[in-house]
């Protein structure tokens, strides 16, 4: 069996878990997907559950909302996990060192943040929030150093005890674009949502601060093409195929400039067990494996074939076995679509 070289393993640890999304059967991996923010993300956080379901019926069914809270109201079937903790300052959560057990505790493979609300409200300047921000950034990336993190500019806040807010918060969303462009890598992008525009606290909140119903769907809208280019697809990838009786997915588990390392997982889905299996498929940017291990490996220009090793094609019905791959890639990096016999 061919090995990774140990700086090869190195560089797969630094550059972290990132997920092609599938919508496959059960047992496929999900993107990990953690809501962060205050009570606006919390409770009740009602633009969660539409988010959710706006992926699922998109076919984004690939998808893990996860945090340490559990739902907290909307009344609408959904993944409510969530880190939307009511009344926390950012300022707060970074200088006592709350946020590290959360991702410690979840896996996040991408962060959707609102947060700032309250440290505006209290009169914190933006420049001090968004040093808070970067204290957070830097713990998402002990934990996952390919954290992806989508950072909002908040929505309006006008409330009847704050004159003052409605320009605080122009103030700390206009800072935010630089600090994100100061901030971002190539690894782990830091990409700012507009959570701002076209909201108006008079009919899209219901207390000057919090949204209602409208609110709830212009947030989840804003959220959601940022959130699936965050996932490295621009569609749903389809049901992976099935041949006689097996099939095949494929995930990403590690990439880099120029390269990634791909991992597919064969199962045996007949009644009865198989004594071999075979998995190809076309890569759609002229990606090239360049090494392959738990399998034996054709590849012709960018169609790609690869056969059972002695010792794993036998396969027990609802068995699965895996192999693994490496392979360069240049200018994008569609996940192929398997397919097995």
């Amino acid at each position: 069996m061919r090995r990774i070289s140990a700086l090869l393993t190195a560089m797969l640890a630094l550059a972290g878990t990132v997920l092609f999304l599938t919508t496959g059967p059960a047992g496929a991996a999900a993107v990990r997907i953690m809501p962060l923010g205050d009570s606006i993300t919390g409770s009740p956080g009602c633009w969660r559950a539409l988010l959710w379901n706006k992926l699922q019926s998109t076919g984004y069914t690939g998808v893990d909302f996860v945090g340490t809270l559990p739902p907290q109201g909307c009344g609408v079937a959904h993944d409510g996990d969530n880190e939307g903790h009511g009344g926390y300052l950012a300022t707060n959560i970074a200088n006592q060192g709350l946020l590290p057990g959360w991702p410690a505790a979840t896996r996040p493979d991408i962060v959707v943040m609102h947060l700032g609300t309250n440290d505006v409200w209290s009169n914190i300047a933006p420049a001090t929030i968004l040093g808070a921000f970067t204290t957070l950034v830097n713990q998402m990336r002990a934990s996952n150093p390919a954290m992806r993190i989508l950072v909002a500019k908040i929505i309006p806040m006008n409330p009847p005890t704050c004159s003052e807010c409605a320009q605080r918060v122009v103030a700390f969303d206009n800072a935010i674009p630089a600090w994100a462009a100061a901030t971002t890598t190539q690894q782990s992008p830091v990409t700012v949502v507009d959570q701002w525009t076209g909201f108006s606290t008079s009919t899209d909140t219901y207390d000057g601060v919090h949204p209602n119903a409208s609110g709830d769907q212009k947030m989840s809208d804003a959220w959601y093409p940022a959130l699936t280019a965050a996932m490295s697809v621009t569609t749903p990838s389809p049901t992976p195929s099935g041949g006689a009786g097996c099939t095949a997915v494929v995930k990403t588990v590690g990439q880099w400039q120029g390269g990634f390392q791909g991992e597919v997982t064969v199962k045996n889905t007949d009644a009865s067990p198989t004594t071999g299996w075979n998995v190809g498929w076309t890569f759609a940017d002229g990606q090239r494996i360049t090494q392959l291990w738990g399998g034996l490996l054709t590849q012709t220009g960018s169609s790609v074939s690869v056969r059972n090793e002695t010792w794993n094609g036998a396969l027990a019905p609802g068995a699965t076995t895996t192999f693994g791959f490496l392979s360069s890639w240049t200018t994008a990096n569609t996940p192929p679509t398997p397919t097995c016999t």
